[in-house]
Order: structure tokens, then sequence, then C-alpha cells
């Protein structure tokens, strides 16, 4: 079996253009896929499609350039956050649909920031669409297409392993910085932030930083004057 798999990829190399770096998969999502840096054990390289999906992937759509434009988000908005001394894994911009990036361990859960009630917090509480927070809520959910990334409490968290109470606190801490820089960046624009989603990884020497993307692929932006967008 690993002799075939390595005859296989030997043949493939064949027919690669002159030039042509062919890159180790780490990791292919429903937007994007995670490629290892030919240059660097410690850099990995993000890659967005043009694809859309909804429902947990279940529908997907391509529309050509998005990759590109969300590529472009990702870097503008990375390098916004470092300026405001937030710690991402951004390093530089590769192609138009290609980031360099520190290469983490990602903490298996999604940490997400709500200004507003909207999409599953309504279905699962019964809050009226567009209803203002007093102050941004941090919930936490467990990263499995499996079962639909579930909502997971902290003691869940912490007895699973999956992060510590520390880790927890800092994930959190960072949210609402990010949530006030970010949602302070839309609104000079008469966008409304309404909630978003965050990835966070470890380096190799444990410092937590901001990972994944950080695009309109992750958050629910309104225009002011609606609850739309």
């Amino acid at each position: 079996m690993i002799f075939t798999k390595q005859l296989k990829k030997i043949e493939s190399m064949r027919h690669q253009p002159k030039g042509v770096v062919i890159m180790d998969l780490i990791h292919e999502g429903k937007v994007k896929r995670v490629l290892q840096d030919p240059d660097s054990s410690e850099r990995v390289i993000i890659e967005f499609t043009d694809s859309v999906t909804a429902g947990d992937g279940e529908k997907k759509e391509v529309f050509p350039g998005k990759g590109s434009l969300t590529c472009d988000m990702s870097q503008f908005l990375f390098g916004y956050l470092e300026g405001k001394g937030i710690d991402t894994h951004y390093v530089k911009k590769l192609t138009d649909n290609q980031l360099l990036c520190k290469k983490v361990k990602i903490f298996p859960i999604e940490v997400v920031c709500r200004n507003f009630a909207a999409g599953s917090f309504c279905r699962r509480y019964g809050t009226e669409k567009g209803t203002e927070f007093t102050q941004p809520l941090i919930e936490f959910f467990l990263k499995d297409d499996k079962f639909h990334d579930p909502l997971i409490t902290i003691d869940a968290i912490t007895r699973l392993g999956l992060a510590s109470r520390e880790d927890l606190e800092c994930l959190r801490s960072v949210a609402l910085s990010i949530n006030y820089y970010l949602g302070g960046l839309l609104k000079q624009r008469n966008l409304v932030l309404v909630d978003f989603k965050l990835e966070f990884g470890q380096t190799e020497k444990g410092y937590i930083v901001l990972a994944d993307e950080m695009s309109p692929d992750t958050m629910r932006i309104w225009d002011s004057s609606t609850t739309s967008m």
C-alpha cells in the first residue's frame, strides 16, 4: 500500500510543469486548504478557494474570484489587528489567494463573540433577531463537523483537556479586544458587527495567537440601517 502511494506520487510529479513546487496538503476544509510551506517546517500556506458553503457544507457553490477577495480581507484584517497589539499567525501574502502563516497547534474549539442576537442564538433561545446585548457575549463551540460544532461549556472543555481555564480566559480577552477594534472599524463604514467566529492556536513556544482567517466567511455584518447585509 505504501509503495503504491509512493509510485502514484512519483507519477504525478512527472506531469508537473517545470518550476512548479509540490506542497504537501495538511488539511482541507470547506473553503480553504492548509499546505506545508516547502521552505520552512515552521510555516504553512493557507490557500483560499472560490467555494461558498452553508448548512455545515451541505450546500456548496463556487464564485470565481471569491478566494482572492477572502485572502485580501484576511491579509488586511490580520495586519490591522497586529497594529493594535493582537498577535496572529499571519506572516505575509504570497499570491492572490495564498497567505504564508506560522504553523500553530489549533485549539479544537471555536470562539464566537456576539453583539446582537441572530442566527443559531435566536433558534436556541427564542430571542428576537436584532436584540442588542448590553455587553458582548462570548460562547465556545466544539470544532467537530460530525456533531455540527455543538455549544460546549467551560467545564466540559477543561474536563476533556481541550484547553485550560487560563487559556480560555486568554481567548475570551483577546476576542473582546478584537470585537472592540473590528466593531469600530466597521462602524466607520456604517456597518454593524453582529457576531463573528475566531480560531486560535499555539506556537511551538506556547504563545497563543489568532489563527485561521478573518473575513466575511467568519462574521455576520449588517448595514447600520437594516438587519441584513
